[in-house]
This record gives structure tokens, sequence and C-alpha cells, in this order.
């Protein structure tokens, strides 16, 4: 077969990686740094920042910690110790998304800053940043997290791919992330910018490109224009041409690499600048919560059939509502956030999502039953919404007395379940006492009797329970209060599960367990038609199933559902539980510690520099597979990772690999078959094999392979506006059937956007079919709405199936490229004397000008009060005068002010050395909208308002990229951060 040049080099790149700064987290060369680690120490810089600026305006103290940053650390440092498993997640979502570039975008020059296309790289973090700021108003942070990623690895790939550091610069170019500034230093076509290159580090970039300050970047590929820089470095075959070398800084090894360390740090700092962009537009809180710094880490999620039979059901959920937040509030355990979807027939939804704890009681009190002719509802509709809008590893909690009528759903909740790791906890009242049987009018008996469940009726909700490592909960009305406890002990903060086992059909066994000294409240749930269990400690102290107070703690049943709230005192060692039952159980052991774990099912690619991107499906089943496992918490070592069959077959070993800083490569030859789940084993603290510093914990997901794969391509012109339409390649292949298999093809969105897709597809020679899936987008999407798409195959006769799960987002144009303007009005000072009894004002208008209008105007830094009035100006614009007053020991202030689209303008005053007397009014300079024929050598003024921190941090953290900061003590300085929304597609 003859190759084309495009087929020939991708071939090239499949089996080596040097396309930009190194991907893999953790590079293995000790002077190199990759993508992930430049994200990751930027994005705990300005999170710390926040976490400072919030502590100071809620009077709390922050201590910045010790020694190099930590997830764990820093969120111990922002009163949010239980979120650092989120915190870790989010941050793994942003850089898993940097690391994905290189894989979906391996062949796009403007994702890299490639072939000169310096303007559409701009252009690609332009609409990115516009993504993730829309997302972020509609609270859809998943989606931003991955956004992020992608934008910031190009933005890093900048700096290592282009001449901006052999020019001398050393600070970001903030032109990239401001789409109102025109960049006209950039050489053309025709020009030639390099020279030959006779080994490492030479310098080959012309002199007078140099000279002249005119920006240019490598080429990459089989050929380029003559005279132009090449990127460099195998399998880049434009570097064998004249000129030959090439110009990039992706590790010390590349031809300049040299300047690697230079290029890391300004690549840093650039990465800063941007998420203080974000921090900006999004405040504080909005900014944390895209990275999963929260005091609490569980959400309370509601998923609730509404119909007429559920009006004792709703009562619960409102007692169990109102107790939650009235106990938890203001306490580390309140949650973060709230969801409520209901569902009724035929209608389901919206998801309701809030912050606020008032509001969301107010909507789970307006919660009526009503309506509902015929037996089964739509709860599988309301349990997608729930997934999709939920944060990974929730706990949601359906409540219905009804069968699925939207079975049809079953596939995609299960897919759904399995990506998102979270746990389905299924409240089934439709069982009737016999005693309310015998009292109930005949006519009402016939009735209700429609609305319970039989065995078969339940199945749905036993697989679901089962899957995600929940329960499926079956009891009377009237006992429903006893089984909520679970809700309350689901939703506390720091949640982990410790051993989770399955027997279906029921039998006879042993199952132990370790607890270690990190551990607390312990809690074992058991399902089941009446098991006989017996419990034994480490010390040997028994209880069995009758005794409801006993030596171990308290036993409580509701239905089919056990709970056993275990003695808080000596619980470190093994444990083990004895069942003993002929009919199905669960066996689910969960306690609260900041020791738990992440995993990903991933792809390695690109040798001999080992890259990855996580599979959107399910592994693939008779083949060997790698799981990227992050552990969280403070000195703990990972020391196994077993994968455990549901059926209770042998555990199956894997290898594991320490990649540093808690992340662990974990490799097995051949996966189990059936579903199973992942356990892992490690240390605290002191590094010895006692039982108590022994740690076990286990995924609540059960996992399943296939021999089918799913696989969606990424879009490079990904643009989806309201009213518009979009079409998503996919391909579908199979490890076991051949040519001429017929696959049945399902593609669902839980937004319920209009869609068109082949009903089924047939395999080609070597077992591959391709196909898309169009969603139409109504005109009146809201911008940021964040849709998910889950793709479907199935084999024939229903014998295998796989899926892949994709995040698209719908984002409005808007002509608003500009930040709001400042001016200062008037500074009245006079601190001569006694900071603490005496004050300091500031006035200032502010405005966006023809713009979308200035949605908040915020203090960031400074500890005195803000006072706004919007007025009309004599140019018919609205005016906001502000008016600032602190006392004299606060002496700075940044005031932040942002439009309707996201637009960032930054105001700050320090009145250290300022005169006793009033200063005259100061306007505040205005950027120009046309950028300098020579870049700024200056710093970008966005580095001086956090100046004291940064230098704090970048201490702290020996990758960080340090700024100089060019302001006087008096002097005011605003800077603009622009944004602009134009539509993009986030995967």
């Amino acid at each position: 077969m003859k190759f084309t040049g495009r087929v020939l080099l991708l071939a090239i790149l499949l089996q080596t990686q040097t396309v930009c700064f190194k991907i893999w987290l953790f590079s293995e060369k000790p002077r190199t740094t990759t993508h992930q680690q430049m994200t990751e120490t930027a994005i705990l810089n300005v999170s710390a920042e926040a976490c400072r600026t919030l502590a100071k305006a809620e009077g709390r103290d922050f201590v910045l910690p010790t020694g190099p940053l930590s997830a764990e650390s820093l969120a111990m440092a922002c009163a949010a110790a239980d979120s650092a498993k989120p915190f870790q997640t989010s941050i793994k979502t942003i850089r898993f998304g940097n690391a994905a570039t290189d894989v979906a975008f391996v062949l796009s020059p403007e994702h890299h800053f490639d072939n000169e296309q310096i303007l559409r790289g701009r252009e690609r973090i332009k609409t990115g940043l516009e993504a993730v700021k829309a997302n972020i108003r509609l609270e859809n942070f998943i989606a931003a997290r991955w956004t992020l990623g992608v934008t910031l690895h190009t933005l890093q790939d900048f700096y290592s791919h282009s001449n901006w550091i052999e020019m001398g610069k050393r600070v970001p170019f903030s032109s990239l992330i401001k789409p109102d500034v025109i960049i006209r230093n950039i050489a053309d076509e025709k020009t030639p910018t390099c020279g030959e290159c006779d080994g490492q580090n030479c310098n080959n970039i012309l002199q007078s490109i140099l000279n002249d300050q005119l920006l240019t970047t490598g080429y990459f590929g089989l050929t380029k224009p003559d005279g132009k820089c090449s990127h460099g470095g195998f399998p880049d075959l434009s570097s064998l041409h004249p000129p030959k070398g090439g110009i990039n800084k992706d590790d010390e090894d590349s031809i300049h690499g040299g300047l690697h360390p230079v290029a890391v740090e300004v690549a840093t700092a650039a990465t800063r600048e941007l998420l203080q962009d974000i921090r900006g537009a999004a405040g504080d809180q909005d900014f944390l919560r895209l990275m999963g710094v929260t005091r609490s880490s569980s959400v309370l999620c509601f998923v609730i059939d509404t119909t007429g039979s559920m009006a004792n059901d709703i009562v619960e959920v409102k007692r169990v509502t109102s107790s939650i937040i009235d106990s938890r509030r203001g306490t580390p355990d309140e949650p973060p956030a709230y969801i409520l979807v209901p569902f009724n027939d035929p209608d389901f939804g919206p998801l309701i999502r809030t912050t606020d704890a008032d509001i969301f009681k107010a909507q789970v009190n307006a919660l009526t039953a009503t309506g509902g002719g015929d037996f089964p509802e739509l709860s599988l509709s309301g349990l997608q919404l729930a997934l999709t809008g939920a944060p990974p590893s929730s706990k949601i909690f359906l409540f219905t007395d009804a069968t699925a009528k939207d079975d049809h759903l079953r596939s995609t909740v299960r897919a759904l379940i399995e990506r998102t790791q979270s746990v389905v906890n299924s409240m089934l009242t439709g069982v009737l006492s016999g005693a309310r049987r015998r009292r109930m009018p005949n006519d009402d008996q016939q009735n209700q009797r429609l609305r319970f469940f039989d065995q078969s009726s339940i199945q749905l909700y036993q697989e679901l329970a089962l899957a995600s490592g929940g329960q499926a909960i079956q009891v009377t009305k009237e006992d429903l209060p006893q089984a909520t406890s679970i809700i309350e002990d689901s939703t506390s903060s720091a949640l982990v599960t410790i051993f989770q086992a399955v027997r279906n059909p029921g039998k006879a066994e042993n199952f132990s367990f370790i607890v270690d000294d990190s551990l607390r409240k312990l809690t074992v749930y058991i399902t089941g038609s009446s098991p006989i269990f017996t419990i034994i400690s480490p010390t040997g102290a028994t209880q069995n199933n009758t005794e409801f107070s006993g030596a171990l703690g308290s036993i409580q049943t509701a239905g089919n559902f056990r709970t056993v709230r275990l003695n808080t005192t000596e619980q470190g060692g093994v444990w083990e539980i004895r069942v003993d039952s002929t009919q199905a159980y669960t066996v689910k052991v969960i306690g609260q510690s900041g020791i738990d774990f992440l995993f990903d099912f991933v792809e390695i690619f690109m040798e001999p520099q080992p890259g990855f991107q996580i599979l959107s499906g399910r592994p693939s089943a008779n083949k060997n597979a790698t799981l990227f496992v992050t552990v969280t918490g403070e000195s703990v070592s990972l020391t196994g990772v077993e994968l455990v069959p549901t059926s209770g077959a042998q555990p199956v070993n894997t290898t594991v690999e320490d990649r540093g800083q808690g992340d662990y490569l974990v490799t097995v030859d051949r996966l189990p078959e059936g579903e199973f789940a992942v356990r892992v084993t490690g240390l605290t603290g002191v590094a010895s094999r006692t039982s108590h510093n022994l740690f076990q914990r286990q995924t609540s997901t059960q996992l399943r392979t296939s021999g089918v794969t799913v696989t969606v391509s990424a879009l490079v012109n990904d643009s989806w506006e309201p009213g518009t339409n979009l079409t998503i390649p996919f391909t579908i292949a199979s490890n076991a059937s051949g040519s001429g298999s017929n696959f049945t093809i399902q593609a669902r969105n839980d937004r319920g956007f209009s869609s068109s897709f082949p009903s089924s597809v047939t395999l080609e020679a070597g077992g591959r079919a391709a196909g898309t899936v169009t969603l139409t987008a109504p005109s009146d999407t809201a911008s940021g709405t964040d849709v998910t798409l889950t793709i479907e195959a199935e084999a024939p006769g229903g014998s295998d199936s796989n899926y892949a799960v994709q995040r698209l987002t719908v984002i409005a144009k808007t002509t608003d490229i500009l930040s709001p303007t400042c001016e200062v009005v008037s500074v009245n000072a006079n601190c001569t004397g006694n900071c603490t009894l005496l004050s300091w004002e500031l006035s200032a208008n502010l405005t966006d000008g023809n713009g979308t209008g200035i949605a908040r105007i915020t203090v960031r830094q400074g500890s005195g009060t803000l006072n706004t009035t919007v007025v009309t100006g004599v140019d018919g614009l609205n005016v906001t005068l502000a008016t600032y007053r602190a006392s004299c020991c606060s002496e700075e202030v940044e005031l932040v002010a942002v439009d309707a689209v996201g637009n960032v303008g930054v105001c700050s005053r320090s009145i250290r050395a300022s005169s006793s007397t009033a200063e005259p009014p100061t306007t505040a300079p205005v950027a120009t909208t046309m950028a300098p024929t020579t870049p700024p050598t200056t710093a970008p003024t966005t580095s001086m308002h956090t100046e004291s921190m940064t230098s704090q941090i970048t201490a702290a953290n020996s990758t960080s990229g340090g700024q100089s900061s060019l302001a006087s003590p008096c002097s005011f300085w605003f800077s603009l951060i622009p944004f602009s929304l134009i539509n993009i597609l986030t995967h």
C-alpha cells in the first residue's frame, strides 16, 4: 500500500513523542519539566491566592504550607481538608485534557503553535477561554476542566515552539490571552527565519529576526517553506531539509534544550496568568469550585418520583433534607452543592442545582405528588440528568415506587455510572405490609397494587445499584424513615469504600478487610433477604445479626437493608464478616478518611517517551491493560493493586510502578472475565507492616470489559452555536466479529437535543466501521450549555457492547471583546498616625462602554468596604460609581470588574507612600488595542497584583517561574484581561 505523506507521518508519530513539552506526568529525565508539572504548579499557585483572599474576606487566617505545595496540604490550608480528593480529581482532569491534546490534535499545527500558526494558535486559546468561562457561569465544571487542559497545552507550547525565549523574553506574551490586541510582529511567509544548525544548542535563528523582534515558530511535518525554521528532532522530517535542525525546547535533549528551563519558567508564568484571568471572571468561590476545593466533598443529590402515590415519600425527603441542611450548616460537612431532579410521566426534570441550602430546601418543600396515570415512570431519564449534572463520584438517591417506563435507557445509565464512578442508591417503596393491605378498602387496594413492585420489576434498580456500588433498598412507605439514615452517612465528607462484595446467587462465605488508624465512623451495609451474619473484630470480639446492640456496635434494619454502626474504639486491624445465605446479598464497608485513590484505564502510546489517553469506554477484553492510579493522603504509599471479580473468583494481581507524587502506573496481563472492582492496599505514615499502618480501599463501581471499541474522532473545527448542527464522527471496531457483522447503534444526549445517527453499521474488512452523529442545538440554548453524548454499539445478538461518552459545549457568539475600564476620581488618605485609628477612601468610575455591561464589581485585595451606584453618563452609557473605604492598616486595594460575557478589568491602588493630603483625580491608563511592533519586555501588569503571594509560592515550588514587579509602591495601574465568546465544542 502506498502511504500518503500525512499517513506516513502519523504512523511515525504513533511510535514516538516529539511535538511538545513532554506530556508524561513525570519525565524520566530529571531536568525535564512536563506539561503536567507546569499545569499543576500553576493551579496550586493560583488556588492558594484564591484561598488566601477568601480567608481574609471571611476573617480567617491563611497560612501557606511550608515546602512544596500539594493538593492535600493546600486543601488543609484552605480549611477544606476533606476536598483533597476532589481537588486531585480536578487537577487530574485538567492534566489529562492537556495530555490528550497530543493524541486528539497531533497533526493540528494551531494546537501546538507549529508552522507559524501564531494567530490561529491564539484563536485556539481565545475560544478555549471563552468556553471555560461560559461553562463556569452555568456551573458546568467538568466540561470546563477538560477544555482548560487543552487550552493550557496550546499556550504552553508557544514558549517551546516559538522564538519568544530566543528573543530574550523572560515574561509571558500576554497578547496571547488578549483578543483585542493586534499582534503585528510576525515574520511573513516569505521571510527566512533560520540558518543551518549543527549539533545541540546551536543558535540557528537568523540575527535579523532577533534584531527586528519578529515572531516565528518551527515547522513540523514532511516539508517546509524555504528558509524557515523546523521544530526539530525525530520524526520531524522537515528538519532534514535546509536549513537543517530545529528550535524546540521540549526537553533538555532538544536542539535548543539549553533554553528548556527558561521556557518552562515563562510557560508556567503564562499558565498562572491565564488562570488568574479565569479566576477574575469566575470569582474566587467559583474558581475554587472549578478546582474542586470546597469545605465538604459530598453534594446532596435527589432524583424523586412526584406521581400521586409518592406523597409519603416526599414528606420523608423534605424531613431528611431539612435535617441535613440544619445540622450541617456552617460545619465542614455542609454540602458544597445541592441537586434535585423530579420526574413524573410524561415529564422529567429540570435539573435544579444550587449552592444555596435555603433555595434547595424551598425547591424540595415545593414538591407535590400529582399525576402518573399508569404504573411505569421516567425514572431513568431523571437518573441520566443527575449523573451528567452531578460531580464525579457523587452519591445519588433515587426515590420511586414504580418501575421504569424508559427501560431503553438502561445501557446509557450504566455507561454513565461507569464513566462518572457515581453511586446510585434506590429507595424502592413499592412494598406493602400485610397489615396495611388488610386495612385498605377493596377499591384502594386494587388501585394501589398497580404501584407495587414484584421481584422482576426491581431487577433493573438492583442492577444499577450493584453496578454503582449502591443499595437497592426495598421498604414499605411506613419504614422509609428508618432507611434514610444512609443518606446522612453517604453525604458525609471524605467518605471511602473499604470493602464491597456481591454474591448472586448467595452462598456462605467469610470476608476480611483491613481497617487503618485514619478511619472514623466505620459502617457496614448488608442487603438481602434475611441474611445471617457475624462480625468479628481484630481482638476476637463478635456480634451477630440478632444482637441489635452488642459488643461491636448497633444494628438497624429497614426492609432488606441492614446498617451496622461499629464502635469507634480500637478499630484498627483485620476484621471479618461471615455471611450465610442462599439468597443474593451485598456487603459494603465504608468510613471517613483522607486516604483514598483515583483511577482510570488509559492507553499508552508513543514510545520511547510514553504518553497516554483516558479510555472513554470499557477496556478491551482478553488483552493487557494499564491503569493510572493516584493515591490521596499525606505520607501514604501504594503497595498493591488487584482486580477483584464480582463472582468471587480469585483476584487478579497487577504490576505497580511508582511514578512519584502519589501517581502509579499499574499494568495487568489479562483483565478478569465478567464484572470486577479495583482494590488497593498500601502503607500509612511510617513504612511499617503492622496492621494499623496498612490501609485498604476499593472502588464502588463495578467494571466490565468488552471486545468492542467505540472511538470518537476529535474535531479540529469544533464551533457549535445555538441553532446550528454539530457532526461527530465515530468508529466501531471488534476483536471478535469479522467483516459483515452488523452492530446496533444508539446515540443519546442528556439535553434531549434532536439527533440523527445510523441505527446500525456493518463491519468492513479489518473489523471496523464508521458513522456520524449529528446534534442540533435549539436556537434558545444558553451559552455554556454542557451536553453529554453517549454513543453505544451492541454486537449481534446483544452478546457484547461498549460506549464512548463525550461532553460537548454550545457557545454563543459575542462581539464584546473589551474589558471594563476604570477611572480614579479621587484618593483621600491621611495615614501618618496610628493606622488602626485612621482610614482612607478611593472613588472611581467604572464602565463597560458599548459592551455587554458590568455584571459585578468585587474587592479581591483589601479589607475595606465597597459601595457602588449605577448612573447614566453624559454619553448615555451606564457608569458605576465605586467608593472604597478602608483602615490605613489595609494599604492596598484591588477591584475586579467583570462584564456579562466574562471580560475582566482590574483596578489596583496602594497608599503606602502617599501624602497626608488628598490626591488629585487619577485616570487609569487603558491598554491600547494595538500591540507594539516589538513585544513588551516588561512583566505583564496582571502579575504585579499578586507579587507577594506568588513569590512565597515560587520559593516552595522549584518549577514555578517568577515574574518581576515594576510598580512603585504608590503607583496606580489598571490591567485589562479581555475576553470574548466565539463558539467552541469541548470534549
